[in-house]
């Protein structure tokens, strides 16, 4: 039987490495890089065909793309691929560059605008008769975009703590609601490590990700505390190390399960996205793989330990405090 408990620190130091450096990268790339949902701003939509842009892996083009506009505009803008169906074409396939710039309540002036197409089409070699369109994105909606999903998110976990107290009383239940709601914040700090490291743009697909990926990792932590529920029952005499222990053990095996499978399908279909270039899709697959994996690790080596922590200092502040027997 693996001994979770007595390495808890081991996992608690992995876990704190990889937050760490995401703050470190935080800096390094002045802060998070925010899609234009989430700042305001112009979007432009250009038409590309794959005689010069790699339609099939793009990933190369959109940095470049980037790159061009970056030396027109001096903001940090966001690129992406994405395609619809031409209703007057049949089932013709049209791709488009999506170009985010955030530039709060202003629009881009039809001079920018200009620039950034010319030196696109320079680049690219767009063709002249290529399908251009440019929205402003509006500041306070961005602002009460981002606003509602962090609520929705907070709203989300203290509904868990809720039940969670309530459901396992016997496990001191407010604590036990309190380790699981800190495992769910290191779920989303985990995500956002991610993000910030690898320079992805955050969206509304990332508060959508977070509250899916909440609701997993507190299903996952709540089958390992049925088990102590369970097991605290049947053997009153197991000290708290060996009954995390045994119902972490015996939990282990649905619980692995249970993650592959579910990361086998989004995988899945994160490759499907890539291939077919579905961008929202893929945008919303990548933070789940990345939430499962958190969520999977955090209900296994974050909760339960933290909890099991608490637990046996106070039994040992409970038997220091009882008077001694002449």
């Amino acid at each position: 039987m693996f001994d979770f408990y007595n390495k808890r620190k081991i996992f608690f130091v992995i876990s704190l490495l990889v937050i760490l450096t995401g703050i470190v990268f935080f800096f390094i790339n002045d802060g998070f890089v925010l899609d234009i949902q989430f700042q305001g701003g112009t979007q432009m939509q250009i038409e590309v065909n794959d005689s010069d842009f790699n339609i099939d892996n793009p990933n190369d083009d959109l940095i470049k793309a980037e790159e061009v506009i970056l030396g027109i505009i001096n903001k940090r803008i966001t690129a992406r691929h994405t395609h619809s169906m031409a209703s007057d074409e049949g089932t013709k396939r049209v791709d488009f560059l999506v170009i985010g710039v955030p530039t709060g309540e202003q629009m881009l002036s039809d001079t920018e605008q200009g620039q950034v197409v010319s030196a696109l089409k320079e680049e690219f070699n767009i063709k002249e008769d290529a399908q251009i369109n440019a929205e402003g994105v509006d500041a306070s909606i961005s602002k009460g975009l981002k606003s509602k999903g962090i609520l929705a998110v907070i709203l989300a976990s203290t509904l868990m703590l809720i039940y969670i107290w309530i459901r396992f009383n016997i496990m001191s239940g407010l604590f036990a609601g309190l380790t699981a709601v800190v495992a769910l914040i290191h779920d989303i700090t985990i995500m956002l490590s991610v993000y910030v490291i690898f320079g992805i743009p955050l969206n509304e697909t990332f508060i959508a990700a977070v509250l899916t990926i909440l609701g997993y990792s507190i299903n996952d932590t709540i089958v390992i505390y049925d088990r102590i529920r369970e097991n605290s029952k049947q053997s009153r005499k197991d000290s708290i190390e060996g009954l995390v222990n045994k119902s972490i053990n015996q939990s282990l095996k649905r619980t692995i399960n249970t993650s592959i499978t579910t990361l086998m399908a989004v995988i899945i279909v994160y490759i499907f996205a890539s291939i077919s270039g579905i961008t929202s899709l893929k945008e919303f697959a990548l933070p789940i793989i990345v939430g499962l994996i958190a969520g999977t690790y955090s209900s296994i080596f974050i909760a339960t330990p933290l909890w099991a922590g608490w637990k046996s200092s106070q039994q040992k502040k409970q038997i220091s405090q009882k008077p001694s027997k002449a």
